[in-house]
């Protein structure tokens, strides 16, 4: 990531600076135990209390939890605040959880974890939710109604212009918001969370907080909740003092994580990702990966076909590129020009998902235009490459996509 650009749609590859991750070399914290007595802990103390602040004020939530150690178990705490919080209220018969086709890969994993029946909601072709089926199917499980999980953008990478809409509909029958962070990294500075109607969210501080992830983790996923459901975060003991064991998780609030903090000495990334960029920083980080994303797809458009942009044919921070008609008139496949890609020099942009035979585009804000260029460069030389074997001009069998 230093030197060359990893497209991996979803994943947010950005720069992970070495002055975020040098501390992290210092034996004050790293050979700090999880359970080590608060008094022998305080600066560890205070970078939790300050990160937690930054995140509450990034989200616009209230409280925050930062004992997850992914996403996934993000979503899995996030709902079982949810479900807590219905079954406070005598409630706990609602366990239905509306979720978008285009939500998160995980969100049904995570609901189901939880003992919830997952409806799924229709969308519509330009990516969006149907917000039409959403008004019939949370008419339809009203009484049984727990919430709904949406990504914001989606995983389509487009913003859902009706979101505010979704999340008043839901919340009139009852159920709450869940929003996967997976796409955080357009919202951050611009939107938050709490601003647009949801109850709880998780943060994937391995993508849009700086977190290096290329190698599988370790990860963080804290969530951040409303005031409402603060009372449900995920427990855990506390050792004080003078050794004494305490902490809510005596109360009944289990804990989803072995540690208190997770992976707690790789908090300090983010919270050296934070302190440096800053309120404008962090917003200029967002509104670069947008930018970027965009100018990507406007140099590909008209060779490429695009799967998904907004009214104005803009995406939110990443994008998808249809390679299905490749098949078709070249028999050339999605792995084949992934392969391509890394004859160039590029890692492959992440495949088939969320649409099967597609690949799905992220710059971050870390690439500057020359990186850009030369990843569109490639693409569009990839295209000759196929339309070469389109025209005959080159054997479908015995060629460079093939070899």
């Amino acid at each position: 990531l230093v030197h060359g650009m990893i497209p991996l749609g979803s994943c947010t590859m950005k720069l992970n600076a070495a002055s975020e991750m040098m501390p992290l070399s210092w034996t004050h914290w790293s050979k700090m135990h999880p359970f080590a007595p608060l008094n022998q802990a305080g600066g560890y103390t205070f970078m939790v209390k300050e990160l937690s602040k930054y995140l509450c004020n990034i989200t616009a939530f209230d409280a925050c939890s930062l004992q997850p150690n992914s996403g996934a178990q993000g979503e899995y705490a996030g709902l079982l605040a949810i479900k807590g919080f219905h079954e406070a209220n005598n409630e706990g018969h609602r366990n239905v959880m509306l979720i978008p086709i285009s939500a998160h890969g995980t969100n049904p994993a995570s609901a189901v974890m939880c003992g919830m029946h997952v409806v799924v909601v229709k969308a519509l072709e330009n990516g969006y939710i149907d917000v039409e089926d959403l008004k019939a199917k949370a008419a339809q499980h009203s009484a049984n109604l727990a919430g709904i999980m949406i990504t914001y953008p989606s995983t389509y990478g487009v913003y859902e212009e009706t979101v505010t809409e979704i999340t008043r509909i839901v919340h009139e029958h009852g159920g709450q918001v869940y929003m996967d962070g997976a796409n955080m990294n357009a919202q951050v500075g611009l939107t938050a969370p709490g601003l647009i109607g949801a109850d709880v969210c998780h943060l994937n501080l391995h993508k849009t907080f700086a977190i290096p992830h290329g190698g599988g983790g370790p990860g963080m996923g804290p969530i951040c909740v409303k005031a409402h459901l603060a009372p449900h975060l995920p427990g855990h003991v506390v050792v004080g003092a003078e050794g004494a064991i305490t902490g809510n998780a005596f109360e009944g609030k289990g804990a989803v994580s072995a540690a208190q903090f997770g992976s707690a000495s790789i908090l300090l990334i983010s919270y050296g990702y934070i302190r440096m960029l800053g309120k404008d920083g962090v917003r200029k980080a967002t509104e670069y990966a947008i930018l970027n994303a965009n100018y990507m797809l406007a140099r590909l458009k008209g060779k490429y076909d695009i799967l998904y942009t907004n009214h104005n044919g803009q995406c939110a921070h990443e994008f998808i590129v249809d390679l299905r008609p490749f098949k078709r008139t070249a028999e050339v496949e999605a792995e084949d020009i992934a392969k391509r890609l890394m004859d160039y020099g590029f890692h492959a942009p992440t495949m088939s998902f969320p649409v099967a035979g597609t690949i799905m585009v992220e710059p971050t804000e870390s690439e500057d235009k020359a990186e850009l260029d030369r990843f569109c460069d490639a693409l569009l030389e990839i295209r000759k490459e196929i339309a070469a074997i389109e025209d005959g001009s080159v054997d479908k069998k015995d060629n460079v996509l093939k070899g």
